[in-house]
């Protein structure tokens, strides 16, 4: 897979900001909590409130060009979900949308995750389309799918 590259070169923070989502104090004490704990900013941002995940999501579109894509109304083909066992997808935060040929559309939280298409693309052997979601979106969908085996 090639290396993902951003549409817009500013941080996800600073577009957060200019969008009016986040204040500056906010997002200073989001870093000083990823500086000291580690972990994506959006998803700091989203438990200490200051954030919905649709907002991250969304920006986060914006940020690097992946299709921002709900799943909770959207219907899931089964022969898709059969291409990724359920603790990968658990792993990962993604699950399987469809599959064309050799080409399956994914949906995961952080697409940001290169490791994981990777390990997607191996696993199944083909190509893969990556869209976003919520991380409530993917494990409510995770819950859904699999838990209908």
């Amino acid at each position: 897979m090639a290396p993902i590259k951003r549409i817009v070169s500013k941080q996800l923070g600073e577009l957060l900001l200019e969008k009016g989502i986040i204040n500056e104090a906010q997002l200073e004490k989001a870093l000083k909590i990823q500086k000291e704990k580690g972990g994506l900013i959006g998803q700091i941002l989203v438990i200490l409130g200051y954030a919905k995940e649709e907002e991250i999501a969304q920006v986060l579109t914006v940020q690097y060009g992946f299709p921002y894509l709900p799943l909770e109304s959207y219907e899931i083909s089964p022969d898709a979900i059969k291409l990724i066992p359920e603790n990968v997808a658990k792993q990962y935060n993604l699950i399987a949308i469809d599959r064309i040929g050799s080409l399956l559309t994914i949906s995961m939280s952080n697409p940001l995750n290169i490791q994981a298409v990777e390990d997607i693309e191996m696993l199944t052997g083909c190509n893969i389309q990556v869209f976003i979601s919520t991380m409530s979106d993917v494990s409510n969908a995770i819950k859904k799918y699999y838990s209908k085996k």
